[in-house]
């Protein structure tokens, strides 16, 4: 069984049994009717044994989050190997193996209990290979909507950015949440540049395949005071990047990558947020943005 998913304007298809499909109810308001072969990548979930990584080259590992997935990756003949473990000291529990352009994708899976895990990280990773070189970046923020325009909060795993969001919505009861986790970016060609949500959201369920202009970008940093102050490109350029899924150890993809930075940082303000985890904070960001 084979679905077809658009997220952001582009399109991936998934194909497994259907009781392996089933547990992705993330995935449902994003099923399209695109015609067979039109996507960008096919996820095939496969029964074969998970694949080890002797004989191939490695080429980087992924373990800087206590809390977050082991990624090990390594190169062969023009292909691409993925092991992946739930936490940075953990078995693998799921791997993938990727054409050189990563249009087809074979999943291996250790145990049916790991399926959604293991989708969801393939789907998720390949999809910000894919879509890297063409002006579209999967960032790791929560994203607000206020009056139509989008506004989202960076910050590594913890620093409080659903619950900033939560507290947009107690000042700003029309405000909702598009996405809490990995929405994603796009430069658009008429220079507009719009945040959409996705199938990722980390431990929020909110998968909205919805979207807005993107307003402005709010580096958060916990403080005993609210305090917000644009940052200048220079500044505001790390913690950008440090927010953007990609594979940075490939050259031709950092490239890409930067471009669309670039273009976002000309287009669009950063601001750094000290703050407290209240309601003023809110306001006081939402009207320092707004201009």
């Amino acid at each position: 069984m084979t679905n077809h998913y658009l997220v952001a304007g582009h399109s991936f298809a998934i194909e497994a049994t259907p009781e392996q499909l089933a547990p992705l109810s993330n995935y449902a308001p994003f099923i399209t009717d695109e015609a067979e072969g039109n996507y960008m990548f096919k996820i095939h979930v496969s029964d074969a044994p998970v694949p080890d990584a002797e004989g191939w080259e490695h080429v980087y590992t992924d373990r800087s989050d206590e809390d977050m997935p082991r990624i090990e990756m390594y190169q062969h003949a023009g292909e691409w190997l993925f092991r992946i473990s739930m936490y940075r000291e953990g078995d693998i529990v799921s791997a993938m193996r990727c054409s050189a352009d990563w249009h087809e994708v074979e999943l291996f899976i250790l145990r049916p209990e790991y399926v959604r895990f293991a989708i969801d990280n393939a789907a998720m990773l390949v999809y910000a290979f894919s879509t890297a070189k063409l002006k579209t970046l999967l960032f790791h923020s929560s994203v607000t909507v206020l009056d139509g325009k989008g506004y989202m909060f960076l910050g590594h795993s913890g620093t409080g950015k659903s619950t900033h969001s939560k507290q947009w919505s107690e000042a700003f009861p029309e405000s909702w949440l598009l996405n809490d986790d990995n929405p994603v970016v796009r430069m658009l060609e008429d220079g507009s540049v719009r945040v959409y949500g996705s199938p990722w959201s980390g431990k929020t369920p909110c998968y909205k395949n919805a979207d807005a202009p993107l307003q402005a970008l709010v580096q958060l940093a916990q403080a005993p005071h609210n305090e917000i102050n644009r940052l200048r490109m220079t500044q505001a350029y790390p913690y950008i990047l440090s927010s953007v899924s990609g594979l940075k150890v490939l050259p031709h993809m950092m490239d890409s990558l930067y471009e669309s930075i670039a273009q976002l940082l000309e287009s669009r303000p950063v601001y750094k947020l000290e703050c407290l985890p209240n309601t003023d904070a809110a306001r006081l960001c939402a009207q320092t943005c707004s201009l």
